[in-house]
């Protein structure tokens, strides 16, 4: 048996998503703690306050998210206020989710938490490293859209 987990422990997609997990549990927790928000909910607002007002199948495919589960943070978010639907009118079937004024001032109180909380789990890796992690993660999802897509 011990010889699965050194194969395990060797697996380089295992690796990223328990380091993944890890991460976004310690970040939860101090949204869930100060917002009482949930991940899915956070990534959400997220992506409505960098990128601005988004369908939910945009919102799908910048999170990695299951439709139910965006479906789901998205309703939450609406019914706290957080987050406003209106008609899209490029297809009549969906509508446009933008973050309110709510949303934008929880937004803005989160993200300075949410950069301190990456240089403190960063801090032991150089400038010079957090930018390769970086362009390798980039790299990785780019290979995955590919591999995707063919």
């Amino acid at each position: 048996m011990a010889q699965n987990l050194s194969r395990l422990a060797d697996f380089l997609p295992y690796l990223m998503s328990v380091t993944t997990n890890a991460v976004s549990d310690m970040i939860a927790g101090e949204y869930r703690a100060r917002f009482g928000l949930k991940i899915p909910e956070w990534r959400v607002m997220a992506v409505l306050g960098d990128a601005g007002a988004q369908t939910q199948r945009m919102l799908v495919g910048a999170t990695r998210m299951d439709k139910v589960a965006v479906n789901r943070a998205c309703k939450v978010l609406e019914e706290r206020g957080l987050v406003g639907r209106s008609p899209n009118s490029a297809d009549g079937r969906s509508h446009h989710i933008e973050l309110t004024t709510a949303g934008h001032a929880v937004h803005a109180e989160i993200m300075p938490l949410a950069l301190d909380m990456e240089k403190r789990i960063f801090a032991s890796l150089s400038a010079a490293e957090v930018a390769q992690l970086k362009d390798l993660l980039a790299r990785i999802n780019a290979r995955v859209n590919e591999l995707e897509q063919a």
